[in-house]
């Protein structure tokens, strides 16, 4: 007689990456932003996109300014470092947290308000310096804590809630990246994980600055018809580049693509990114042609997406500083101050000028 009596199970075990740990592991606290907000779209982006790729998040820190963009390190990985900096001096912080300690990978959320309007200055000498740092702009084209007064990156004839038009030239954030020399520069939509997530990962990957603008509509200020960062007008006008597929350096490199449709990219670390060639036979690796794309898309009312421009063999800001291979803020004190003879040598150099590089008091 055959026992039908089901066996007992017990939970069945969460799945685990290449490090041991659950996506639950890359959680953070949670979100109390706005229900539908696109910014809570790229927070589940980036805790998928770090649990898939096994990033130790005791080895990320999580750097911000102010705005609803800024509240978002808080909601991923909550195990992490973390910095939230005054309005628009997030650059700052993460070149001084890069200087001390190398070691950590950063990742920066900044808004349009954030970096284009306040902080615009600190975001061009970052991109200049190559700062190795994700820098991630949640833009919705308002100021969301001051009730949606237009942010530099509005659109020309777009409106505000209330009606107000428009007439200023938005500050597109990638072309400006591009223009300063930096060597991964992105565009993504919130509603899109099939393509923010790849970009991500290569982002990750990047030795440098790496800077991703993600349209990430409010709901509450910029979801109305009128205005050009709403879902609607979104998904209407998105132009994307290429499907994107990201195999990392551990993984096999299996991409099934049809021979002379696709491009590849690889990242410093070995990773590769595949770009499956949509309208154009786009090559993400010319800078003239990326700047060329952008004016014509906004020409054409076009949301360009996908990712404009890749040079990843440029060298990040410690290499350019000579930093020792050991994290400074690691050092012992006996190691990094200078010996009283070095002071005093270098204050007798200021006293008598011997020995100063040219322009060295500026001006």
């Amino acid at each position: 007689m055959s026992d039908a009596t089901p066996k007992a199970t017990g939970p069945v075990a969460p799945a685990r990456n290449r490090i041991g740990l659950t996506r639950a592991d890359y959680d953070g606290a949670k979100s109390t932003l706005c229900p539908g907000c696109g910014h809570n779209a790229i927070t589940a982006a980036i805790i998928q996109a770090a649990y898939e790729t096994g990033l130790k998040p005791s080895e990320v820190a999580k750097l911000s300014g102010i705005g609803c963009s800024s509240k978002t390190p808080a909601y991923f990985l909550g195990e992490s470092h973390g910095f939230n900096a005054v309005h628009g001096r997030m650059p700052s912080i993460a070149t001084g947290v890069r200087v001390a300690n190398h070691k950590l990978m950063l990742i920066g959320v900044s808004g349009d308000g954030d970096t284009a309007s306040i902080g615009l200055g600190q975001f061009c000498h970052l991109v200049r310096r190559n700062v190795p740092v994700v820098y991630i702009i949640e833009n919705n084209g308002v100021y969301r804590l001051t009730k949606g007064q237009f942010s530099a990156t509005a659109d020309v004839g777009s409106t505000t809630k209330g009606g107000s038009i428009n007439d200023l030239m938005p500050i597109d954030c990638c072309a400006l990246a591009i223009e300063l020399g930096c060597g991964f520069v992105a565009r993504s939509f919130s509603g899109d994980q099939k393509q923010l997530r790849p970009l991500l990962k290569a982002a990750f990957a990047h030795r440098g600055t790496a800077v991703l603008d993600v349209i990430s509509p409010c709901v509450t200020f910029a979801d109305h018809e009128g205005s050009s960062k709403s879902y609607a007008y979104v998904k209407e006008h998105d132009a994307p580049l290429h499907d994107i597929e990201y195999v990392p350096y551990y993984e096999d490199i299996t991409v099934d693509y049809e021979p002379g449709t696709t491009r590849e990219v690889e990242m410093p670390d070995g990773s590769h990114l595949f770009l499956k060639k949509l309208a154009e036979d786009y090559d993400p690796t010319s800078r003239e042609r990326a700047l060329s794309v952008l004016h014509a898309s906004r020409a054409e009312q076009k949301l360009l997406t996908g990712l404009l421009y890749a040079q990843p063999s440029l060298k990040p800001f410690e290499d350019e500083l000579n930093l020792v291979d050991e994290a400074l803020a690691t050092l012992p004190q006996e190691t990094v101050r200078p010996p009283k003879g070095v002071l005093e040598a270098v204050m007798e150099q200021l006293k008598t000028g011997k020995g100063m590089t040219a322009g060295a008091g500026g001006g």
